[in-house]
């Protein structure tokens, strides 16, 4: 009774409050910053006074009638987003469903990373974008985005994995090892919660660039839907007006799914300071 006692308080204490004043400090100076954005786009385009140029007023009205009217193919700006979200989501999947154990497991036998270096390192650094005319040569349709979102998204969440379960402290490990934990438990119960927040972290990143990647990816899909194709199609029309807003939507889109894995971040790790960027 008296460890419960002690432990709501503690917990309360992690507990962020829903409306504070610099929570609100913060949202003005947002809304504030945004507006200065929108003025200072609006009067550069006014003086350079050119279609390439388009101000945000312009925008504006192109968003609207991609929204309702749809685009050249006939397509709404709803569907665009949906089509683009669902593949990043689906090439994310993908990425954590190998990237995870596979860091997991090159992180608990460093050995086996070190022996494979040569190999794995190189490819790390080659960009998505790198591998588009290959996607085009030996893929085809579904197929091409999932390559290409699986390759911006796999090496960050496989280095933070790899990263956090190296980092467990070996104190830890040792106090489990005298408790009598076999090496199953030790991963399970000290290891894997030790490293969640940093494989939190790398598929926050991985998240991010998979966003990056998506343009690219449906730029060479060979399918009409996607904001890739959409910004590619009006391009090719020199309607800068309406590739800017297929760049809005995409980093509103990412900003959001953003903001929810924070949410999710922060409710999950509870127990620790939440996260605030």
């Amino acid at each position: 009774m008296a460890v419960r006692k002690v432990a709501e308080p503690l917990a309360a204490t992690w507990r962020a409050p829903v409306f504070t004043r610099e929570r609100f400090g913060y949202l003005g100076l947002n809304v504030l910053l945004l507006a200065g954005f929108l003025l200072l786009w609006e009067v550069v385009s006014s003086v350079v006074n050119s279609a390439f140029v388009p101000g945000p007023l312009a925008v504006w009205r192109a968003a609207i009638d991609v929204l309702f009217k749809g685009d050249i193919a006939g397509l709404g700006l709803v569907r665009h987003a949906l089509v683009s979200v669902q593949r990043v989501l689906a090439g994310f999947a993908i990425s954590c469903a190998i990237a995870i154990p596979l860091g997991i497991a090159l992180g608990l036998q460093p050995g086996l990373y070190r022996a494979g270096k040569v190999v794995l390192e190189p490819f790390r650094f080659i960009p998505p974008i790198a591998w588009v005319p290959i996607a085009i040569l030996i893929l085809r349709g579904y197929a091409r985005y999932m390559f290409i979102i699986i390759l911006g998204t796999f090496f960050p969440i496989l280095m933070a994995t790899m990263t956090g379960i190296a980092r467990t402290d070996a104190t830890h490990l040792d106090v489990a090892k005298t408790l009598g934990f076999t090496p199953f438990e030790r991963i399970r119960k000290i290891v894997l919660p030790s490293a969640l927040p940093e494989i939190a972290a790398g598929m926050r990143i991985g998240l991010g660039v998979g966003w990056m990647s998506i343009v690219a990816a449906e730029m060479i899909g060979g399918e009409l839907e996607g904001l890739g194709r959409m910004m590619l199609n009006h391009a090719e029309l020199l309607r800068v007006d309406v590739v800017v807003v297929g760049m809005v939507a995409v980093g509103v889109i990412g900003f959001i799914m953003n903001e929810v894995f924070l949410l999710v971040e922060r409710w999950v790790f509870r127990w620790r300071r939440a996260v605030k960027l």
